[in-house]
């Protein structure tokens, strides 16, 4: 099942036409570094998209962040390439992680946004940051990033459970390497094509089988009545299916997966010392 969000279309062609949906008020900003993508994201007081960017990278893998400076220098120049967008700058930001990270990669994390230029205001786990797009109470969202499987379950508007695995796209792309014997950017390629859906999606159904096992594992004794996946990772077709059948409950996909948790970022920037210091002092 997909469902439609206006607000991830309208942000996914503000990314695209790198334009800007000019705003007089106070603006809010969220910092993705995802494995194989860095994404900004600017949103209004009302949580409507203003501007955002995005980067292929390969500076984290697995929540950790392995070029610093690669980094900061992606970071900085997003966030140079929307304020030239809106005309106007950016100060604040706030950052996610995925939930099973150590205290040092979240420290590294959310140093990198303000080595950029930044003052981080908020740092949340990456599921809870899509939750917030997807206008979820109560369910489980499974965040399938490129090298990791994050998941929050959430009742009565509250997040009650956080999990994390180290399997995710990146995983998928190095069983079509291995299939076709091919380079890791030429597998990643054919796994982000389309036209190339129907031969690619056989090979890597043993890792999404594996995700959804995962998953399932994690949902145990717990009352979960859908499960909400977002990512890139889940782009394909018939990645809900391969969910549904595993877990036995309803999955659902929203469309423009890649943005859903960016975006919710940004909404969630909002001054949280609170939380700045469960997540840098988490140990």
């Amino acid at each position: 099942m997909i469902i439609q969000k206006g607000v991830l279309d309208s942000f996914a062609a503000l990314v695209e036409e790198e334009t800007g949906n000019l705003s007089d008020g106070g603006l809010k900003t969220g910092v993705d570094l995802g494995t194989a993508n860095i994404v900004l994201a600017v949103v209004n007081g009302d949580n409507e998209p203003v501007a955002g960017a995005t980067f292929p990278s390969s500076v984290v893998k697995d929540g950790i962040v392995v070029d610093y400076m690669g980094a900061i220098r992606i970071v900085r120049n997003l966030k140079a390439k929307v304020e030239a967008v809106i005309g106007r700058e950016l100060t604040e930001a706030s950052c996610a992680i995925p939930p099973g990270v150590e205290s040092g990669s979240v420290k590294a994390i959310s140093n990198v946004v303000e080595g950029a230029g930044f003052d981080v205001v908020n740092i949340v786990d990456e599921p809870t940051a899509a939750a917030s797009v997807l206008g979820i109470t109560d369910g489980a969202v499974v965040d399938v990033g490129g090298g990791t499987t994050g998941i929050s379950i959430l009742k009565d508007g509250k997040v009650i459970y956080t999990a994390d695995e180290p399997t995710g796209g990146t995983h998928m792309t190095l069983v079509i390497a291995g299939y076709y014997g091919v380079s890791i950017e030429e597998a990643e390629a054919m796994k982000k094509d389309p036209a190339r859906e129907a031969d690619i999606f056989p090979i890597v159904k043993p890792v999404i089988q594996k995700m959804a096992s995962i998953v399932k594992r994690f949902l145990t004794g717990y009352e979960v009545p859908a499960v909400y996946v977002v990512g890139g990772a889940c782009s394909f077709r018939e990645f809900t299916d391969v969910f549904e059948k595993e877990l036995g409950i309803q999955t659902i996909k929203s469309n423009q997966p890649l943005l859903v948790t960016p975006l919710g970022i940004a909404m969630n920037s909002v001054r949280n010392e609170e939380n700045i210091q469960k997540y840098r002092g988490r140990m």
